[in-house]
């Protein structure tokens, strides 16, 4: 097969997976009469889905032979997202009560995107150096999110997180300290993908 058409299909694959995650999980939190815009209020939904929109159209372009520093920087971000939403899942939230969360759809969300998604940002980086500037900008959307998830849940007393809940033992001190703990797995990971995708285009270059 040819290998653009090998990441076209790859590309295609993953997002299809995710789509059918996702929405297979929205129907099942309707059904049960759930609010809405809590589904759309976890950080894991809200990356996977940014992912699949991020595969989709990185299909596209490779279907119609374009480049695009506004997908590279989008995409970039995208992965950055995918590691920290694995990592910070198995370190903090394994064994915590998943409610209606179907096991494939866990899996698939938590295990199997994010390894997806950080390993095919090695085998086929970006086609420009990524700037440090550009590798800090990816931790513009995680302090909003931030942000947001605090305001709305002292508005409504709901959390997304057991760990964003201020109810819990340490109150905000403890909030304060996994914040801190996740802002470096960002500033980790982003650093990571920026220097494995420069490695590879300096190799490529000579």
């Amino acid at each position: 097969m040819n290998n653009k058409y090998l990441h076209i299909a790859i590309q295609l694959a993953l997002a299809a997976l995710v789509t059918a995650a996702i929405t297979t999980q929205l129907s099942i939190h309707i059904a049960n009469g759930f609010n809405v815009v809590n589904f759309f209020s976890f950080f894991t939904n809200l990356s996977n889905i940014f992912a699949a929109i991020m595969l989709y159209f990185g299909a596209y372009l490779l279907i119609v032979n374009k480049k695009s520093r506004v997908y590279d920087f989008f995409r970039g971000a995208s992965v950055v997202f995918m590691a920290v939403v694995g990592v910070v899942f198995s370190l903090l939230l394994t064994g915590v009560d998943l409610g209606t969360l179907l096991p494939w759809v866990n899996t698939t969300l938590h295990y199997i995107m994010p390894i997806a998604v950080v390993a095919y940002w090695f085998i086929a980086p970006p086609k420009e150096f990524v700037r440090l500037k550009t590798a800090a900008l990816w931790l513009a959307f995680p302090a909003i999110y931030l942000a947001y998830s605090l305001i709305r849940g002292v508005a409504i007393n709901w959390y997304a997180y057991p760990f964003l809940n201020p109810a819990q033992d340490g109150g905000y001190g403890a909030i304060a300290l996994y914040s801190l703990f996740i802002f470096i797995l960002f500033v980790v990971f982003g650093l990571i993908l920026r220097w494995g995708a420069n490695v590879r285009l300096k190799k490529s270059v000579r």
